[in-house]
C-alpha cells in the first residue's frame, strides 16, 4: 500500500498480490508453491488494489490493517479454493481523536 501511495504523484498505478510461504532458490531465481500462489493472487488484483491470501491476513492480525472480503477463488495450477482479501488503509483506532 505504501508503494501505491509513493507512485501516485508520478501518475503510476500499481496492483499487487501478497502471499507468504517457503520460497525455493532455483538457478539464481526463486520458485515453489508460495511464489506461484503470490503470482496468481497478483493476477486477480485490479489497478490500485492489493490482494492478499488468507494466510497473510491471519499472520498480520492485530497490525491495524483492514481487509475486505474478495471471495474464494480457484488459482490456476494450485489445488483447492483460496479465500482472498483486499487490503485497505490502516483501520482507525476507536481510541484515536
Amino acid at each position: 500500500m505504501a508503494i501505491q501511495q509513493a507512485v501516485q504523484p508520478i501518475g503510476l498505478t500499481v496492483r499487487a498480490g501478497v502471499h507468504t510461504g517457503e520460497v525455493e532458490l532455483m538457478n539464481g531465481g526463486v520458485g515453489g508453491i508460495a511464489v506461484h500462489i503470490a503470482a496468481r493472487v497478483a493476477a486477480l488484483a485490479g489497478a490500485g488494489e492489493v490482494l492478499v491470501s488468507s494466510t497473510v491476513r491471519d499472520l498480520v492480525a492485530g497490525s491495524g490493517i483492514a481487509f475486505a472480503e474478495f471471495g474464494a477463488h480457484a488459482l490456476k495450477g494450485i489445488p483447492g479454493e483460496w479465500r482472498l482479501f483486499s487490503a485497505r488503509e490502516r483501520a482507525r483506532s476507536a481510541e484515536a481523536p
